[in-house]
């Protein structure tokens, strides 16, 4: 049984750059729990034999044609970011070394 304290919840939600109220901590640290939970039990079933199964549909490279459509200028992407830097999103460092 996998339990995510609050404190894990906290750092998550940081990561995310999620503002989370103690009580959504609680929340999502009861929900997660359970999910990994979940994962778990499906990481006990007997796939030996089972073929892997990437798609179900037997459709392949089914894409389409590359369209140039309207977007957001730099200044619009960039206009809710919380920090930028030389015209890019500025954000803290992900992996530690």
């Amino acid at each position: 049984m996998a339990k995510l304290t609050v404190k894990e919840v906290e750092h998550i939600a940081r990561l995310a750059n999620l503002s989370l109220t103690p009580q959504e901590n609680e929340l999502l640290a009861n929900q997660l729990s359970a999910t990994l939970d979940y994962v778990a039990k499906l990481e006990e079933v007997n796939t030996e034999g089972v073929s892997s199964t990437f798609q179900t549909t037997g459709l392949m490279n089914v894409t389409r044609e590359d369209e140039v459509k309207p977007s957001l200028t730099q200044e619009q992407a960039l206009s809710n970011a919380r920090s930028t830097y030389g015209g890019y999103f500025k954000v803290q460092a992900v992996l530690e070394e």
